[in-house]
């Protein structure tokens, strides 16, 4: 059930699918042991495992939303560490202001700490960082 969808569409398209194409299912273990055909007395059975799989898929995003809540609440907050502090921020815009190129923006600017330490951002992150500089001006205006 888990490996065949994450939810009760995709496992009903799945049924189609195998419906379409005359493809029966067979489960060879187990207590519902034997052969079920898609189109015929096997749809009850993957109505019911379609079922089944939309409750496993709710029942992680709960426990996923739960996790999230308690590591918030110890002061995690997950997600890459930023690499780019406020003063590589003001500087980037500055160069900017004066038509520097994003390209030679991101070469200039050096990664103050972390992994990454010394090396440069990538040209999306300065892109990113200038967006987010342009987004905060226009609110304040």
């Amino acid at each position: 059930m888990k490996r065949l969808g994450r939810g009760a569409a995709e496992f009903l398209a799945i049924a189609e699918d195998l419906r379409h194409h005359d493809i029966e299912l067979e489960l060879l273990t187990g207590p519902l042991q034997g052969v079920y055909d898609p189109s015929g007395h096997g749809a009850a059975l993957f109505a019911f495992f379609a079922g089944m799989a939309e409750s496993e898929r709710e029942y992680i995003r709960e426990k996923s939303l739960e996790g999230q809540a308690s590591a918030r609440e110890r002061g995690r907050h997950g997600g890459h560490p930023k690499v780019v502090d406020d003063d590589m921020a003001d500087y980037a815009r500055a160069l900017r202001t004066q038509g520097v190129t994003v390209p030679q923006i991101a070469r200039k600017l050096v990664i103050p700490s972390g992994k990454n330490k010394g090396e440069h951002p990538s040209v999306a992150t300065v892109y990113r960082l200038l967006a987010e500089a342009k987004a905060s001006d226009d609110t304040d205006e």
